[in-house]
């Protein structure tokens, strides 16, 4: 159906329907993604966007603009809020041409003078236009358009410059006789008294429109009542975005970080899916010949885990619920966000019950006499060109995993430079440089690995996350190949691997500081609601 029927549709309709404004082609799509059948094109928000008042400061061609990327992004019908049409009957008529070549369903007119001013800005001391001259731009439009159902409201501004209901009315009357689809009765009041009185002089003999920004504590129930035809949610969307961004920028500019904020805001992938990326991809695959590189993922969740006070009685501590869902499930979701899809799992104890989708599962049934080595070697043929692998038992904000890919370098682990002593086995390490502000800036590199590295020589704590390149995975498929043979691999740990490259091949440390937690006891677990706003 044309946007223009839904919309002429919407007006003559028997109940109450809303329409929500949008500012850009951004805020359109998101209107439309909510569940809105409809799209108020608001000047003020639209004006405001561009930073300039709204006082046709903004000419009607940069909004149009707007709106046809607004149209294009969208498939339900926008009602432009169109000021008083931009001029006169002869603005009015070529607005109408333009607006029906972009797919625009309807314009808005006020009986306002151009340039206009704001409704809520001094109202009584802005003049009406004569009613007769706006009932000619009205005629212009109608004449104008060359689709049927192309919608023309006339917006009444008698109460807001304070003329009364009289005047109301009859402005109204001579508007609907003039062939405007609908009438947009305005009020500033804090209550609905306007409306209502309106509403019972007008005997519902033509469709009314109202924008209830100032008496918003009105029941909606109400105006289903009086018999209004359409509500305007006139400026929400813009307001809130403005809330949203004073409050970042602030803190950005106070912490002069971004670690605080990342979790607090949508990650880009969901601005990506907005953008509609998921359609460029397909279309790439269709038409571009097949390039790049994938990173695929292998995670080590073959143990049971122990001092979990029974809780790991039963299923594997990668199942650990935190946050309300299972470690591995957050991990999973994390870099499925990350695009990666090609996860291997390695499995072991209640194995069965780790049954993700679109998961590999690779069996370790030596769970319980092995360690997260054997686990890797089991999964050495999944250690190719730029693969992660991770602990099943770690949690960690976003940005640690996002810095990691974005690292170039062979082989690449993760250490946390806030380390501390404990009973617990720990994989401390010694690098050649020690953390400071200043390594962010150049390459660190691994010297030593252990959990009985002398305290003088700790610079950090591997997490238990780490990535490798094409060069890299056949760098630790060969160390892997050397160390099994030896009679004591079954006891051997990812540190032994990591002491064996460094002998001949340079491993690249990412330091962070805090942002993740290491799930090895009921303690830990925990501690796990003490990280805040983690990004798994």
């Amino acid at each position: 159906m044309k946007k223009t029927t839904l919309l002429k549709n919407m007006i003559n309709s028997s109940k109450l329907e809303f329409i929500m404004e949008a500012h850009n082609g951004l805020s359109a799509k998101i209107v439309e993604q909510a569940g809105f059948s409809g799209i108020w094109g608001s000047g003020l928000s639209i004006s405001a966007a561009m930073g300039v008042r709204d006082n046709n400061e903004a000419s009607w061609t940069q909004v149009l603009e707007v709106l046809e990327f607004m149209s294009d992004a969208t498939t339900i019908p926008i009602l432009l809020d169109g000021d008083t049409g931009y001029g006169n009957f002869n603005n009015m008529r070529r607005l109408v041409n333009k607006l029906e070549q972009r797919n625009v369903a309807g314009v808005c007119i006020e009986d306002k003078i151009f340039p206009k001013t704001n409704s809520f800005i001094s109202g009584e001391a802005q003049p009406l236009a004569d009613a007769d001259e706006f009932c000619g731009k009205i005629k212009a439009a109608k004449d104008s358009q060359l689709d049927d159902d192309f919608v023309v409201v006339a917006r009444v501004e008698a109460f807001i410059a304070g003329w009364g209901l009289s005047e109301a009315l009859t402005r109204a009357e001579k508007y609907r006789q003039a062939g405007a689809d609908a009438i947009l009765v305005h009020s500033k009041k804090s209550n609905c008294s306007d409306i209502e009185n309106f509403m019972k002089e007008w005997n519902n003999r033509h469709p009314i429109v109202i924008v209830p920004t100032k008496y918003y504590s009105t029941p909606t129930d109400e105006f289903r009542e009086l018999g209004i035809s359409l509500a305007i949610w006139a400026n929400h969307n813009l307001r809130t975005s403005i809330r949203s961004m004073q409050k970042i920028s602030k803190q950005i500019y106070e912490e002069q970080t971004l670690i605080n904020v990342e979790d607090n805001i949508v990650p880009v992938s969901e601005v990506f899916r907005i953008q509609g990326a998921q359609e460029l991809k397909e279309a790439e695959k269709k038409y571009l010949p097949a390039t790049g590189k994938n990173v695929n993922a292998i995670i080590l969740a073959a143990s049971k885990g122990e001092d979990f006070a029974g809780l790991t009685d039963n299923i594997p501590k990668a199942l650990l619920s935190v946050n309300g869902k299972p470690i591995l499930e957050s991990q999973i979701e994390t870099l499925n966000a990350a695009e990666i899809k090609d996860i291997n799992v390695v499995v072991g104890f209640e194995k069965d019950k780790i049954n993700f989708v679109n998961i590999k599962k690779i069996n370790n049934d030596f769970f319980h006499s092995t360690t997260e080595l054997h686990s890797l070697y089991l999964a050495k043929d999944q250690i190719k060109g730029d693969t992660l692998i991770s602990y099943g038992d770690i949690v960690y904000k976003s940005y640690v995993l996002n810095d990691l890919l974005n690292d170039t370098n062979d082989i690449v682990l993760v250490a946390d430079a806030d380390f501390a002593r404990t009973e617990s086995y720990k994989d401390f390490i010694q690098t050649d440089i020690s953390y400071s502000k200043k390594v962010f800036f150049q390459e660190v590199h691994l010297k030593n690995i252990s959990a009985h590295l002398d305290s003088k020589k700790i610079n950090g704590e591997f997490i238990g996350i780490w990535k490798v390149n094409f060069t890299g995975a056949q760098i630790v498929r060969n160390a892997l190949a050397k160390l099994s043979k030896k009679d004591n691999f079954a006891e051997m740990r990812m540190s032994d691997l990591f002491n064996e490259i460094v002998k001949k091949h340079k491993i690249t440390v990412r330091f962070i500081k805090g942002s993740w937690l290491d799930v090895d006891s009921i303690v830990d677990l925990q501690k796990v609601g003490e990280l805040q706003n983690v990004g798994y």
